[in-house]
Parts: structure tokens; C-alpha cells; sequence
């Protein structure tokens, strides 16, 4: 695994890298006995007290040998590629995503490449239950786990959520150090707090700041209200523990906000009240399911509240209701604002879906809706998400290596959203599609003019054809037909 900026300004994952350089902030130099500052009542207008530092260093001391580092090794996929001009390139240098772009590419078969990471990880109970980020772990072959008094133990991935990013990791070892687990809305915006991990490799680093803000939504992350930090988070401190004063666990380290790859100040969090969750599931029944309503939803400004007649733009606005939903069933409307679900306020549209999620399906909710210009309550069934993708353990169907790509059929929400019947989803493509330009996420609807809903119908479909077949590719909301010389 290495770290990767996909564009500029990035929201990207600290993953594991092993690189030259980082720092290492040490603990206060303050020697007070308390753990916490005491809160300080003040009236308007009154100046502020003094207080002395927090005592980070009696909780590093305390809970540090629960936080452990995480190693894993992998193997990738890999296309056959003609040689740069420079010879073999380090996946780091710069020009290597230049040549893997516009090289001309070998007639090979693809092969595999070793692959290295590093992250972080923290303790939750005795017998050995370890909390780290599911990208740190995800497609690893060994995962080893070393702990501060430099003892290392094989680890088996109990399981990954990857619309959490949390996996739980067992080793064979009782007796352990354990770090607890506090509560995430006891926290305050402008509360310390501090992180432990591994940054760049630097084993048990330990750095601090204060809480930026809360519930914040990131790009393609609904189920997560992340804690925003200016804790400095880098690669490798992945899964690591943000700890409050009292030494407990708020959030676990995930991913920072960066042009560079590094740290730059804003840094985010997984509520550890998320990360519990996703937690009691794997570990009970080896899944995790979530609630659906089937709503599509959208903050308020002032402007849309003013035309409800709302006096304050809170609350989550629906704009698309799906036919047959649990929403549809229970009768909510586009245009209806949710204001509270099961009597907790909702302040902006990001505040819904992780609190639906939580709620097991079957089990009934409670609406506050704004409609016409007044509150009502409605009662929902709440429906089970269907996941995204094929489980992760299993191996994506292929097409036998004529066209050169692995494809799954598309779900029914995906062919909903693609406003498409049937159709094969690239997971991967190499070879002749590859060199035609098929990408990953493209939707293979037809060959030669038949449609295929199934792997054995493109298999099928690619053994009648000849040397030349004509694939009907939707990308996006764009349908193309996309010439291929077959291998």
C-alpha cells in the first residue's frame, strides 16, 4: 500500500508508506498532576482564567502500550507494460503516472506485484480484539501486529466495513493492555485531544491539538459524521486512536485533508461510537447492516427555508423519494424537510443517514417532517441497505482474458441509479480493453449489439465473435460503442 493523492485539494486516506522524514511531537513538559483541565464558569465580560496545560504525558504513559502498529503485505494485479525509457521507475517517482499513462503498453497477461503497508491500531479487550481502518488492512495477505514491549503476532482480519472504514482484527494473546472507549458527543469543538500511531513508520509517535469541528460530511463517506481536527495525522497513522483528557478513545485517525500528502491541518476522525457499532456486528455475525429509508436529501439555505417557511434553514430536505421504499410505503414526499428523527434534532442533511444506518431493519422509526408549511410525525419501517459491491473475499467473474476485464453484474440500485436493465460492471481491466480505453466503473451493456446481464453471456458473446467485437459502454449518464481488438 502506499499513500496517493488523487487530485488537488484531496479528502485522502493516510495509508500506510514507509518514507524518509516526519516528526515526532513529545509529550508537555508540564508536570501537573491532573489529566484535565477544570471547567471554568465565567460571567459575560469577566476575562479568563490561567490554566496550566493538559498532562498528556500521564496518558501516553497509561494507555500507550495499548495503541500497536500494523503491517501487512499484498499482492496486486498488475498489466503487462512496455518498459519506460528510463527503465523501471519506483511507483513513487513522479514520472511513473506519467508512463503508466502514455507508455505503449505490452501484449502480456497481467501478473502480481508485491505489495507493503504500515498503519496503526489500538487494544479493546484482553483476549486480543484490535480496532484499526479497513484501508490499512483491506486486500492484505498477512497483517502482523507489533506491540510496544516489541512483541509481534500474526493477525486474523475478524472482519472490514469499508463504508466505515473499520476493520477488527484478532491476535493470540491474552492479558493485554486496553485503551477504553469514551463517547464522542461528550466532546466539545476547541476540546484537546491527542493522537498515538505511526506516522511514516515512526512507531508510537504521539502528537496533539484541539477538536475543529464535528459531524462533518465528507465526498462519497454518508454513514460517517467525522470529527475534524488539527491534530497532525500523516500516513501511517491510519487506525490510530484520537484519545480526550481522560485517556478514553472518541475517534480512531483516518484520513487528513492534504495537497501534498501530508499533514496540513485538518485532519478527520471516526466517531469511536461508529467504529463500536460496526464492531459488535462483525464480530456477532461476521456482516454489518445498515438502515435504508430510500430518500435522496440535500442541506437547506436560507433561501430554501424562506419558501417553506421555516425561520431556521435546519434540517434535511428530500428531493427524491424511491417507488416502493420503506419512504414511499410510509408516505413522505420530495420536498418534505426532516427536522427530527426519533426525537433528535437534525441539523443538516449529514446528521441523517448515519443515524438511520444504526437503526436494525425491520424496527419502526419516528419522523418529525415539515410539510405545507407545519410539523407533522411520521412512522417508517426501516428497510435494510443492500451492499455495494460483491463481498470483498470473493473473486470478481472474468471474462477468460480475450477482452481483459473482471466484471460482476450490476445490482438492482445500481441499475436504478444507471437507469439501465442488466449490464456487467468493470471491477478491473487490462489487456485488449485496457489498451481501448474500458476503465473501471464502466458498464458493459451490449456486444456486437446483444445485450448481456450475465458473465456467461459475455463469455459466450466473445467466443462466437471474431477478432473485432463493438462493446455498447455506458460511463456516466454517456453511452458509447467502443471498437476492440481481441486478444
Amino acid at each position: 500500500m502506499t499513500f496517493q493523492a488523487l487530485k488537488f485539494p484531496v479528502i485522502a486516506a493516510a495509508i500506510a508508506a514507509t518514507l524518509w522524514g516526519g516528526y515526532d511531537i513529545g509529550r508537555s513538559v508540564d508536570q501537573s498532576p491532573a489529566a484535565t483541565t477544570p471547567t471554568v464558569v465565567r460571567k459575560a465580560g469577566q476575562p479568563y482564567a490561567a490554566a496550566s496545560l493538559p498532562d498528556f504525558g500521564s496518558i501516553v504513559e497509561s494507555y500507550g502500550p495499548a495503541v500497536v502498529n500494523i503491517s501487512v503485505e499484498g499482492t496486486v494485479k498488475t498489466a503487462a507494460r512496455g518498459r519506460t525509457p528510463l527503465g523501471q521507475l519506483d511507483p513513487d517517482d513522479p514520472f511513473s503516472e506519467f508512463f503508466r499513462r502514455f507508455a505503449p503498453r505490452g501484449q502480456g497477461k497481467p501478473g502480481e506485484q508485491i505489495t507493503h503497508g504500515q498503519g496503526s491500531g489500538f487494544i479493546v479487550s484482553t483476549d486480543g480484539i484490535v480496532l484499526t481502518n479497513a484501508h490499512v488492512v483491506a486486500n492484505a495477505d498477512n497483517v502482523t501486529v507489533k506491540l510496544t514491549d516489541k512483541r509481534e503476532f500474526t493477525a486474523k482480519v475478524i472482519g472490514i466495513d469499508k463504508p466505515t472504514d473499520i476493520a477488527v482484527l484478532r491476535i493470540d494473546a491474552q492479558d493485554l493492555p486496553t485503551v477504553p472507549l469514551g463517547d464522542p458527543g461528550d466532546i466539545r469543538v476547541g476540546d484537546w485531544v491527542l493522537a498515538i500511531g505511526s506516522p511514516f513508520g515512526f512507531e508510537n509517535s504521539v502528537t496533539a491539538g484541539i477538536v475543529s469541528a464535528k459531524s462533518r460530511s465528507l465526498p462519497d463517506e454518508g454513514y460517517v459524521p467525522f470529527i475534524q481536527t488539527d491534530v497532525a495525522i500523516n500516513p501511517g497513522n491510519s487506525g490510530g486512536p484520537l484519545l480526550n483528557l481522560k485517556g478514553e478513545v472518541v475517534g480512531i485517525n483516518s484520513q487528513i485533508y492534504s495537497q501534498s500528502g501530508g499533514y496540513q491541518g485538518l485532519s478527520f476522525a471516526i466517531p469511536i461510537s461508529v467504529a463500536a457499532h460496526v464492531k459488535e456486528q462483525l464480530l456477532a455475525q461476521g456482516k454489518v447492516t445498515r438502515g435504508r429509508l430510500g430518500i435522496a436529501i440535500q442541506d437547506l439555505n436560507q433561501g430554501l427555508a424562506d419558501s417553506f417557511g421555516l425561520t431556521v434553514a435546519r434540517g434535511a430536505l428530500v428531493s427524491h423519494v424511491e417507488p416502493g421504499s420503506p419512504a414511499a410505503t410510509a408516505g413522505i414526499e420530495p420536498g418534505d424537510v426532516v427536522l427530527k428523527f426519533n426525537g433528535e434534532a437534525i441539523a443538516s442533511s449529514a446528521e441523517l443517514p448515519p443515524r438511520v444506518a444504526v437503526i436494525p431493519p425491520g424496527k419502526p422509526a419516528k419522523l418529525e417532517i415539515w410539510r405545507k408549511r407545519k410539523a407533522q410525525e411520521i412512522t417508517v419501517t426501516v428497510g435494510e441497505q443492500q451492499p455495494e459491491k460483491v463481498a470483498a473475499a470473493e473473486t470478481p467473474p472474468d471474462d477468460g482474458g480475450r477482452l481483459g476485464v473482471s466484471v460482476r453484474p450490476l445490482t438492482a440500485d445500481e441499475q436504478k441509479e444507471a437507469e439501465t436493465r442488466g449490464g456487467l460492471l468493470v471491477l478491473d481491466s487490462y489487456g485488449p480493453a485496457a489498451r481501448a480505453g474500458i476503465e473501471e466503473g464502466d458498464v458493459i451493456l451490449a456486444v456486437n449489439g446483444k445485450h448481456v446481464n450475465r458473465v456467461d453471456e459475455l463469455r459466450k458473446q466473445l467466443t462466437d465473435a471474431g477478432k473485432h467485437v463493438a462493446l455498447l459502454i455506458q460511463r456516466g449518464d454517456a453511452r458509447i460503442f467502443v471498437p476492440i481488438e481481441l486478444g
